[in-house]
């Protein structure tokens, strides 16, 4: 097509256009693409210095540049606020866990206004109790004398107390992987061994202060990330130790309500005005109802705090089921990610 051609053609379809629209496209202001009206200050600064590159935050204007400093320290200033909210928020948290330890020594072992004796009046009664509660420990005793081994007699007591004691020794051996994964054990500069040890016995009494030392800020000098061998054993037969755990919690739920049949123990009912009487009569059995509260607050705190360490495809599930007594702990175990290096 010619020049001429091109031209008739654009012309015969300018006069095809209506002149009351052809007044709209005549009319509007062109926009303005001239970046020296738009942003005077780069303008400014290419004339002086032509051969110089700026970053762009040099060719913004300086009320763009005051904007975005004010923005950063709000931010700053945002982020100091949320940091001061957590340290002030931590530091209650420990020091209610410390007024807890108090509270729990004080008044399940020497004030005498709990249920039951204290540990400076303790009974000969209570103590045979307590000696015959250990001898029946997971039920093992009991279970080798119904198969015909006779070396040692189990003693017979009341299936309530026997389920109730088995049932919280049983949730206090499956914190021990937790406690050796946990990413706060480093604050704890003790023998974790040693306060595992000693859980097994006084259960919440060592356990409360570790909660709250876990709180502390890291101290780079007081490094305890070496496991030992129980540690490594712990981390290593975490899905062994739920599992076990596990069963004997089921085991002693079913023990309570229809174990040792054959004895004069009574109907469901009569079990239960029992376990009613043995909570309100015994200091031991007073302070299991104790360890189950603060267990069930526990869990759920570590299991939370430590999901980093359980397989991905399983935070989800690890996450909700941490909420639930017991089942939450054994899920964490069987979903301990062994490839993590401790």
């Amino acid at each position: 097509m010619t020049t001429t051609a091109t031209a008739t053609v654009m012309c015969t379809a300018a006069m095809a256009i209506p002149p009351s629209q052809f007044s709209h496209y005549t009319d509007t202001k062109p926009f303005n693409w001239n970046p020296t009206a738009l942003n005077p200050h780069r303008h400014l600064l290419l004339s002086r210095f032509p051969n110089r590159r700026f970053s762009v935050d040099e060719i913004r204007s300086p009320a763009r540049r005051r904007r975005r400093r004010g923005h950063g320290v709000v931010a700053r200033a945002a982020g100091s606020e949320r940091r001061v909210m957590d340290e002030r928020v931590r530091r209650v948290v420990q020091v209610g866990l410390w007024v807890m330890e108090g509270v729990y020594v004080f008044w399940l072992f020497f004030l005498p206004f709990a249920p039951g004796d204290p540990v400076w009046a303790i009974s000969s009664e209570t103590i045979s109790s307590l000696l015959g509660l250990s001898l029946n420990f997971f039920f093992i005793l009991p279970a080798v004398n119904s198969v015909g081994f006779h070396l040692m007699e189990a003693q017979v007591l009341h299936p309530m107390s026997e389920g109730l004691f088995n049932f919280v020794v049983a949730w206090t051996l499956m914190f021990a992987p937790v406690l050796y994964t946990d990413w706060r054990r480093d604050r704890y500069t003790g023998s974790l061994d040693v306060l595992w040890g000693f859980q097994m016995f006084l259960t919440n009494t060592v356990l409360i202060p570790y909660m709250a030392i876990r709180l502390n800020e890291a101290d780079p000098e007081n490094s305890n990330s070496k496991p030992s061998k129980l540690g490594s054993l712990m981390f290593n037969g975490a899905p062994v130790v739920g599992l076990i755990g596990g069963a004997v919690s089921i085991v002693s739920i079913l023990w309570a309500i229809y174990g040792r049949g054959d004895g004069d123990f009574g109907s469901v009912s009569e079990r239960w005005e029992f376990l009613i009487s043995y909570l309100g009569s015994e200091r031991l059995a007073y302070a299991f109802i104790w360890d189950i509260v603060l267990y069930t607050v526990f869990q759920p705190w570590l299991i939370i705090d430590n999901l980093q360490n359980v397989r991905r495809s399983r935070v989800g599930i690890v996450k909700y089921l941490g909420f639930v007594p017991v089942l939450g702990l054994v899920a964490y175990l069987l979903c301990l990610d062994k490839e993590d290096e401790q």
